[in-house]
């Protein structure tokens, strides 16, 4: 999956990790997207980590997050 290559190196705990791999999880279907070579869900990864640095939530990052990738 595209968001554990990009925490793989990353300084985060392991809860930060959970609740970023279900923010991204959630947003996945929501958005219906299955491929994950898809460079969308690349992009998609990228944001959910941009705002888990602000927000708990992983509904509500999910959320942030796709809201973000449609302006």
């Amino acid at each position: 999956m595209p968001i554990d290559r990009l925490l793989k190196d990353s300084k985060l705990g392991q809860d930060e990790i959970k609740k970023l791999n279900a923010a991204y999880a959630y947003a996945l279907r929501s958005l219906g997207l299955v491929d994950r070579n898809d460079p969308l869900t690349e992009m998609l990864a990228r944001k959910i980590i941009e705002v888990g640095v602000t927000e708990s939530d992983p509904a509500k990052i999910s959320e942030i997050a796709i809201k973000r990738l449609r302006v």
